[in-house]
């Protein structure tokens, strides 16, 4: 039978950028900006409190992603505890395209991993990492968000196969800047604006800089501005993020290998120690800047 263990149990999740360019759903980078969180069971009821990023906003209920992906591993476990309490320390900012709701899904899921006795032989990696690309729709930031680093995810076939995580190398010299805009933009709008289909020559130069990126962040960063050229979906979004798609090409111009990170609207910028503070001074009024690493880890316990 399945029990529960005694006293609370901590997680840190990272924030994640996705697509990272040419790598549209399936290349993902863990970066280091942590939410952390912590559950505890109890004799009944749901206490959710919330601070940081969507204080005030978020629901306090059962429908908070965090409680909804807890609730998911236990029935995956088998059992169901009689009450919880969960507190929600958020950094990473939502609706920014950091992957503030794959840390809340990678969070819920490996809370509940670690309040059930015997926990990870009862929900292995694999297992969570299925249910947790299930519940988000697409692999590419739960992916970072679990198992750290920069990971080349997918599922096999179009829309109901397997899903698969690869951890790739990242050169130690590679940094990163974002610059986060004050206004948010959904993940369901900037999805909205891509087309059904798209050209054949865009769809196979798109591959190639995917490729090159890959190779450009295990130790040829030299070509990173190049691996980062997109042409399937950052130029489809502009009418959702015109300031975002403005910085991203006066930053290309200058040679700076600068993206949106996953759907919009943070701009994301691969450097070095050396090359971050001129980035930094690139931030436009009103927006947040952030000098992160690459973070080896993915959700972590304790």
């Amino acid at each position: 039978m399945v029990t529960f263990v005694e006293g609370p149990v901590r997680v840190s999740v990272p924030a994640t950028s996705a697509n990272l360019g040419p790598g549209f759903d399936s290349l993902g980078v863990a970066l280091s900006m942590r939410d952390e969180l912590v559950a505890e069971v109890t004799d009944g009821g749901l206490e959710v409190v919330v601070s940081g990023a969507g204080e005030g906003s978020l629901a306090l209920d059962e429908s908070h992603l965090v409680v909804r992906a807890m609730r998911a591993a236990f029935d995956l476990a088998g059992r169901q505890p009689p009450g919880l309490r969960l507190s929600c320390t958020n950094v990473v900012p939502h609706a920014r395209g950091l992957g503030s709701s794959s840390a809340a899904i990678v969070a819920g899921v490996v809370l509940a991993r670690g309040l059930v006795a015997g926990g990870t032989l009862l929900l292995e990696d694999d297992a969570l990492f299925r249910l947790a690309a299930r519940m988000e729709g697409h692999p590419d930031n739960v992916a970072p968000a679990l198992l750290g680093g920069f990971v080349i995810s997918g599922r096999d076939g179009r829309s109901d196969g397997d899903f698969y995580a690869v951890r790739s190398g990242v050169d130690p010299r590679i940094e990163v800047v974002v610059l986060v805009p004050p206004t948010p933009v959904s993940t369901e709008v900037a999805r909205g604006l891509l087309p059904a289909e798209v050209p054949h020559a865009d769809a196979a130069a798109d591959a190639g800089r995917a490729a090159l990126l890959v190779a450009a962040l295990a130790g040829q960063p030299e070509h990173l501005l190049r691996g980062t050229r997109d042409y399937l979906h950052q130029d489809h979004r502009r009418p959702a993020m015109p300031d975002s798609l403005a910085l991203v090409d006066a930053l290309r111009a200058d040679g700076f290998p600068a993206v949106v990170s996953g759907a919009g609207p943070t701009v994301l910028t691969f450097t070095d120690a050396a090359g971050a503070p001129d980035l930094l001074a690139r931030c436009p009024d009103g927006w947040a800047a952030h000098h992160l690493t690459v973070d080896p880890d993915g959700a972590r316990l304790g």
